[in-house]
C-alpha cells in the first residue's frame, strides 16, 4: 500500500511532528491524518509498527485536540471516527456480535479530572461512581458461549471482525470449555478478554529459544498475541497463555427468565464471571465514588506494577452502572463511559550508535548495542544486549539506524526492531568479530548453535565472570565480594581462579582503597561460611553450562559426593529428572575435563563440603515422592523458602511443566479491590 518513499517521508513526518510536540497547528492536520493512518497500516495490517504506543498516543491526542477546537475540521475518515483495521489472511474472518471498540486514553490526574467532567455533565450527577481494573497487556480475544458451550473465539481484529481462533483458544487451560450461564438464565453470551504469557513462563520459554540459539520474544505481549495466529494449536499451547475476562459485551436470556440482577452493574458482572470459573479482575477490581480516589489509587498501583506476575500497561476506568453508562453513549472510537489510565512509557525509538562486545563465563561473545541514551519505563536506556550475530541479522540492525526499543517491567530492555524506512544512506553494516574481542584466539561456533565462543578457557574474560558467578547471592553467596571487587583482585593479580577465592593474601588487601578492617573481616567470614553452603549451591556455582538452581539439586541428591560424577556416563545422567540430551551430555563434558577435576579436589582440600551427607535422609515425610514446580509470587513465603519445605517434607522440586508434575502452585495475585452487555472495549 506505501511504497518505501512514501513511508520513508510518512517516518520522517512523524518525527518531524513529534517534535512540535504542543505546537502542532491546524496547518498540520492533513498531514497529521495522513501519519495517523499510516501507523494505523503498520500496527494493525502489517504486524510492524514504526512508533512506540506512546508516540502514536501523543500525535492521535494532538488530532482530536485540533478537531474538538473547530469541528469544522471533522472529516469522516479521520482516524478518530474510525477502529483501525487489523486482520490476516492465515485464518476466516468471523463478526463480532457487538463491535469491540478502542478505549480513549490518558496519562495523568488532569486527563481523568476532565473525564470526570464530562461524565457528571452526560449523566447529571454530582459524583459517579467508578470500577477500576487492571489494564492487561496482552492479546484481546472475544469468546461466544452457546447452552454454556464455548463455540468460537476470535481476535479483535479491526474491532467489527476478527480472526476465527477458536482451535488456539481452546489450549488456554483457564478459558473453560462450557460455563453455567444457564444458571443465571442466560442462553448465548459474548465476552471479552486479554491473552497473556505469565512473566515467569515468558521468560522461561525465552530461556529455551536462547539455549537453542533462536532469539528471544520481544515481549509478553507480542508473544500473546502472535500465538493466537499460531496455525498449530499444539504449538500455540506449549507457550502456556493464559486469559482474563473483562467484560460481557453481549447476551440473550432464556424465555422467561429475568435479568440477573449482577448485570446491572459493571462490578458485578465480574463477580458472574468469576463464580463461573473465568479468570475475571474480580479480585483486583477496585470500586470508588468520585475521581480522586481513582486517581490515588491508579498511582498507587502503578508503583505495585513490577510485582505482578502479569504485564499491565494502565488501569481502566469503567462508570459503574450500566443504566448510566448507556445514558453516555459512545463516539464511534471510543465509549464515553469509560477511559485507560497509562503507566509511564516502557517503549521509545532512538539511535544505535555502535555495537561492542562481552565475553561470559562460557566463552559466549555477546554483542551490545549502544544507544543515543533515552527514558523508557522511568529508567535512562544507554546499552541492550542484542545476542548474537544471528539476531542482529533477524532484527536487520545496522550502526545508525533508528530503533524501537522496549522495557517491561522486569524484562531487561530488548530491541524491538530496526527502523530501515528510516535510513539515510549512512548507516554501516555490523560485522561480527572472527577473533575474541579480549584474548583474540578464534571463535568457534557449532553447527545447531547461533553463537559464537571462544574457547580459549583460560581467556581473562571468561575466568572473571566464572568467579562472578561463583560468588553470586544464588551459588555461594560470598556477600561483600561483588562483580567490582571480583575485577579488581583479577587485574592487581591477587585472583587468578576460583580456587584463589579461598586463598586471597588479605595482608595485601588491607590499606586499598574501601577496604578496612571491618570490611576485611566481613569479607573473610563470608567466604569461611561460603565453605559449608550445601552441595547443590557448589554444584549451581561451578557455572556448569545448561544447570540451573533445579539441576543442581537433582544432581545433588543423586549423590554421596560430588567426584563421583565423573564415573557417570551420559545414558546414566539421562536417567535424572530433568536432564536430557543436552544439559546431559554438558555435565558429562565437564566432568571429564581433568583440569576441572584437579580445581574440585583443590576445593575440597581448602575446606568445601563435596559431599552430600544428607542424600535421601531428608527424603522421607508426607511429600515424598510427590513433585512440585512453584510460580510467580507466594503470599506468606519466598519461593525458595517454600521450595526448601517440600525438599525438607521429601518433595521434589522440578524445573518445569512435565508428565511428571503433581502439583504446581501459582502465585497469589494482590489483595487489591482491583460487559456492558452492550459495548465492548479494549
Amino acid at each position: 500500500m506505501y511504497s518505501k518513499d512514501q513511508t520513508r517521508e510518512l517516518r520522517q513526518a512523524s518525527t518531524d511532528l513529534l517534535k512540535k510536540g504542543g505546537q502542532i497547528n491546524v496547518a498540520d492536520i492533513d498531514l497529521l491524518r495522513d501519519v495517523l493512518r499510516f501507523h494505523e497500516y503498520r500496527y494493525y495490517i502489517m504486524n510492524d509498527p514504526l512508533l512506540a504506543d506512546v508516540e502514536y498516543d501523543q500525535l492521535f491526542k494532538a488530532l482530536q485536540k485540533l478537531e474538538s477546537a473547530d469541528p469544522s475540521l471533522l472529516t469522516a475518515d479521520s482516524p478518530t471516527q474510525r477502529v483501525a483495521r487489523g486482520l490476516t489472511k492465515d485464518f476466516p474472518t468471523v463478526q463480532h456480535l457487538v463491535p469491540m471498540l478502542s478505549l480513549d486514553n490518558s496519562y495523568n490526574a488532569e486527563d481523568l479530572q476532565d473525564f470526570d467532567r464530562k461524565a457528571r455533565e452526560l449523566t447529571g450527577l454530582d459524583q459517579i461512581e467508578y470500577c477500576v481494573e487492571p489494564k492487561f497487556d496482552g492479546g484481546s480475544i472475544s469468546l461466544i458461549y452457546e447452552n454454556d458451550l464455548l463455540i468460537r473465539g476470535a481476535t479483535r481484529g479491526d474491532g467489527v471482525e476478527g480472526d476465527e481462533v477458536t482451535a488456539n483458544v481452546k489450549q488456554i487451560r483457564s478459558i473453560p470449555l462450557s460455563a453455567k450461564f444457564s444458571a443465571y438464565g442466560i442462553q448465548q453470551a459474548e465476552i471479552r478478554g486479554e491473552v497473556l504469557i505469565n512473566k515467569d513462563n515468558f521468560r522461561q520459554y525465552n530461556e529455551k529459544l536462547m539455549e537453542e540459539g533462536l532469539p528471544p520474544l520481544a515481549n509478553p505481549r507480542n508473544a500473546a498475541a502472535g500465538t493466537l495466529r499460531i496455525k498449530d494449536p499444539a504449538e500455540a499451547g506449549k507457550r502456556n497463555l493464559e486469559a482474563f475476562v473483562y467484560h460481557i459485551s453481549y447476551y440473550t436470556m432464556q424465555k422467561g427468565k429475568p435479568v440477573p440482577p449482577e448485570l446491572r452493574q459493571h462490578g458485578g458482572s465480574l463477580s458472574l464471571l468469576w463464580d463461573l470459573g473465568f479468570r475475571s479482575p474480580e479480585k483486583e477490581k477496585k470500586i470508588f465514588k468520585g475521581i480522586d480516589k481513582v486517581i490515588a489509587w491508579c498511582n498507587e498501583f502503578e508503583i505495585q506494577r513490577d510485582d505482578l506476575p502479569y504485564e499491565i500497561d494502565g488501569m481502566v476506568i469503567k462508570v459503574n452502572d450500566f443504566a448510566l453508562q448507556d445514558k453516555m453513549g459512545m463516539t464511534s472510537h471510543h465509549p464515553r463511559w469509560a477511559i485507560a489510565y497509562k503507566f509511564k512509557a516502557r517503549q521509545a525509538t532512538t539511535r544505535l550508535l555502535t555495537v561492542e562486545y562481552q565475553v561470559g563465563r562460557t566463552g559466549a561473545v555477546t554483542p551490545v548495542a549502544k544507544l543515543e541514551p533515552v527514558a523508557v519505563g522511568g529508567v535512562t536506556v544507554s546499552s541492550i544486549s542484542i545476542h548474537n550475530e544471528e539476531y542482529i541479522k533477524e532484527k536487520d540492525l545496522m550502526e545508525g539506524d533508528m530503533v524501537l526499543i522496549e522495557r517491561a517491567g522486569d524484562v531487561i530492555p530488548q530491541i524491538v526492531k530496526s527502523l530501515p524506512d528510516s535510513r539515510k544512506g549512512t548507516e554501516k553494516k555490523i560485522i561480527f568479530p572472527k577473533t575474541c574481542p579480549v584474548c583474540k584466539s578464534h571463535l568457534f561456533k557449532e553447527e545447531e548453535e547461533a553463537v559464537w565462543r571462544c574457547i580459549n578457557i583460560e581467556c581473562p574474560a571468561q575466568v572473571v565472570e566464572r568467579i562472578i558467578h561463583f560468588v553470586s547471592k544464588d551459588a555461594m553467596d560470598i556477600r561483600g565480594f561483588g562483580d567490582a571487587n571480583v575485577r579488581k583482585f583479577y587485574e592487581l593479580g591477587l585472583l587468578h581462579d576460583i580456587p584463589g577465592v579461598y586463598k586471597l593474601d588479605f595482608g595485601k588487601i588491607s590499606g586499598m582503597e574501601g577496604f578496612g578492617q571491618k570490611s576485611i573481616n566481613n569479607l573473610q567470614q563470608a567466604i569461611l561460611q561460603s565453605k559449608s553452603q550445601p552441595l547443590h549451591r557448589l554444584i549451581y556455582a561451578l557455572g556448569i553450562r545448561f544447570v540451573g538452581e533445579t539441576t543442581a539439586k537433582t544432581l545433588a541428591q543423586a549423590i554421596t559426593h560430588l567426584l563421583e560424577l565423573k564415573d557417570y556416563s551420559l545414558e546414566a545422567l539421562q536417567n535424572l529428572e530433568d536432564v536430557g540430551p543436552k544439559v546431559g551430555g554438558s555435565i558429562h563434558h565437564f566432568f571429564s575435563n581433568q583440569n576441572n577435576i584437579a580445581m574440585l579436589e583443590e576445593l575440597e582440600s581448602l575446606g568445601l563440603q563435596l559431599k552430600n551427607e544428607k542424600k535421601q535422609l531428608t527424603a522421607t515425610g508426607n511429600l515424598t515422592g510427590q513433585s512440585f514446580l512453584f510460580t510467580g509470587t507466594l503470599p506468606t513465603l519466598k519461593r525458595s523458602e517454600a521450595e526448601a519445605i517440600v525438599e525438607a517434607n521429601g518433595g521434589i522440586i522440578l524445573g518445569g511443566v512435565s508428565a511428571k508434575l503433581n502439583y504446581l502452585v501459582v502465585e497469589k495475585m494482590p489483595e487489591v479491590n482491583w460487559t456492558r452487555p452492550k459495548n465492548s472495549t479494549r
